[in-house]
């Protein structure tokens, strides 16, 4: 069984959280800036721009498509029904600007159909809005007559319903809303059933309709970038908010000291271990490490020499495990509570020995200890064939039971626990 390293740091078992990866703080402040000023006065440039049109590309081509593509059909049904329903001279005259737009409208719909050059973009749509406009245009001017003023009007309402449905930049907006217009007073004044005041009245007319039009798309605009930064602003106190609870978890997991995992996270890892949600190990150790005479070491040197001690011991512990399999916490004041999954009794037996080895050449000062000068560990040892054998609680009880035998036979030794052990 694979099991992650003991430092809760970095373990997965451990009480660790990957942290929510961060909007840039530049980005941050000019949102929150955008956001405290007037709706009317949000600009986007730079990044933040361009995370706006990356969020909203999609359903802007989507919409420009699907419009592309219904003005093609209507264009062709149209033409149908002209053809059965108006006499064949005039029907024939429609048909070579007719048949402008719908190529037209398709290539643009392909163009928008994956994310390109921004320009490329931006030509295209302006091109193929330009000659939409063109064939509606034309089909009156060829008409003549009646149809003639008539398909400029039409002209500029498939422009208004572009410039209102197609979110897209002002600038691009601005040019479609002109392009109308000079088609709209290029056609009428070319039209000889017009009279100059009937075109500049007209005219007037139809331009305030695009200017308001306009005004009307820039509103939606500010609005929309507007719900974007919000929830810009959203996702980031989410993000922090998820990675101070990370970090509160970590720390009410987290030996503060040591930086190993505390009692609390041990007990949840076991308990998780016994329930089956980890894989289960075939054999498994449990050892319970006390530092001998600690008492005297913190009354003699000082309770700031006996954190250090209490760091470095942790740290021999952890480096004489198994990487990513054994796992570790401080259990309690001087003990420490090691898990070894997947292991043999002679293989534990051989970690114990070699914690304890390691403390003991690390030479760590206790002049008060009647044994030894140098700080010492006892260890209890006790191995089950597999985790269903005994519970967590009893592992727990006959580790320290190895450990009392430990201490009791004069200390800085390893026992393993046995069954038939006339102290147990």
């Amino acid at each position: 069984m694979d099991v992650e390293e003991n430092k809760v740091s970095v373990s997965s078992d451990a009480p660790t959280q990957m942290p929510l990866q961060a909007q840039n703080p530049n980005i941050m402040d000019e949102v929150e800036r955008l956001l405290k000023g007037r709706t009317r006065d949000i600009r986007l440039r730079g990044e933040l721009y361009r995370l706006y049109q990356e969020r909203s590309w999609l359903r802007t081509a989507k919409i420009i498509r699907s419009w592309m593509i219904w003005v093609a059909l209507i264009d062709v049904l149209t033409w149908g029904l002209n053809a059965i329903l108006l006499p064949k001279a005039i029907a024939m005259a429609m048909l070579p600007p007719a048949c402008i737009l719908p190529p037209a409208a398709l290539a643009t719909a392909f163009i928008w159909k994956i994310p390109r050059a921004f320009q490329l973009q931006r030509i295209v749509l302006i091109a193929g809005m330009f000659l939409i406009l063109l064939s509606v245009a034309l089909v009156g001017v060829n008409a003549g007559g009646e149809f003639y003023e008539r398909h400029l009007n039409i002209m500029l309402f498939v422009a208004i319903t572009a410039i209102i449905i197609f979110g897209i930049p002002l600038a691009w907006t601005t040019m479609i809303a002109v392009m109308a217009l000079g088609l709209y007073l290029f056609f009428q004044m070319r039209n000889p059933g017009v009279e100059l005041g009937s075109l500049e009245a007209a005219t007037l007319f139809f331009a305030s309709g695009i200017v308001a039009t306009v005004v009307a798309r820039r509103t939606m605009t500010i609005l929309a970038q507007k719900t974007f930064l919000l929830e810009l602003r959203d996702k980031s106190r989410v993000a922090e908010l998820a990675d101070a609870n990370a970090r509160l978890e970590l720390l009410a997991r987290t030996d503060p000291l040591t930086g190993i995992a505390n009692r609390r996270w041990m007990m949840e890892m076991l308990n998780r271990l016994w329930s089956g949600d980890s894989p289960r190990a075939e054999g498994i150790a449990m050892l319970m490490c006390d530092i001998d005479h600690f008492k005297l070491l913190n009354d003699s040197l000082g309770h700031g020499e006996g954190d250090r001690c209490l760091v470095k011991v942790a740290g021999i512990i952890q480096s004489s495990m198994r990487k990513n399999r054994d796992r570790v916490s401080r259990y309690g004041g001087e003990e420490f509570l090691i898990v070894l999954p997947g292991v043999n009794e002679e293989e534990a037996i051989a970690v114990a020995e070699r914690i304890r080895e390691g403390v003991e050449t690390a030479s760590l000062p206790n002049p008060a200890s009647g044994m030894s000068p140098c700080v010492t560990v006892s260890i209890g040892v006790v191995h089950v064939p597999n985790v269903g054998a005994v519970s967590p609680e009893q592992l727990q009880n006959q580790a320290d039971e190895a450990l009392y035998l430990a201490k009791q036979s004069g200390r800085n030794r390893v026992v393993l626990y046995k069954p038939s052990s006339p102290n147990a």
